[in-house]
C-alpha cells in the first residue's frame, strides 16, 4: 500500500491564481490524513518558494485567501516543501530568498526516485 504523496506542481501557471489553490489544498488535506506529502515545485511554479510571491497571490477575488494561505495550511498539517535545484538557479534563488516554509532544495534524481516507488503516489499538476 502507498505510504507517501508527491504533489508535483510543474506545469502550474503562477500567473492563474485559479490553477494554485487545488494541489496546495490536495497537499494539505492528504497530509492531515497522517499521510507523509511532499510538494515539489518545478519549472514556473517553482516562484511560489519566493518570498512574497505567494503571499500577493489571491486565489479567489474577494475572499483574502492567498496562495501562502494554503501553503502554510499544508505545512502545519505536516507537508514537506521541496523546490527543484535547477528550478532554484532558473529563478536565481538562493536561500535567503525562499519562504520560511521551504524544506530546502531537491535534485532531480532525488524527486524521480520517489515517482518511481511503488510506495508512492503521484498527482501532477
Amino acid at each position: 500500500m502507498p505510504t507517501k504523496l508527491v504533489v508535483l506542481l510543474a506545469n502550474t501557471d503562477p500567473d492563474r491564481p485559479i490553477e494554485v489553490g487545488a494541489p496546495l489544498f490536495q497537499a494539505a488535506v492528504a497530509a492531515s490524513m497522517d499521510c507523509e506529502v511532499d510538494v515539489v515545485l518545478t519549472g514556473a511554479p517553482g516562484i511560489l518558494m519566493k518570498k512574497g510571491v505567494a503571499q500577493a497571490m489571491v486565489l479567489k477575488p474577494d475572499s483574502g485567501k492567498t496562495a501562502y494561505d494554503f501553503i502554510k495550511m499544508a505545512k502545519k498539517a505536516g507537508a514537506r516543501f521541496l523546490l527543484c535545484a535547477a528550478t532554484a538557479d532558473l529563478h536565481g534563488l538562493g536561500p535567503d530568498d525562499l519562504i520560511p516554509e521551504c524544506d530546502g532544495l531537491a535534485a532531480v534524481t532525488e524527486y524521480v526516485a520517489d515517482l518511481m516507488d511503488d510506495k508512492c503516489r503521484v498527482l501532477t499538476f
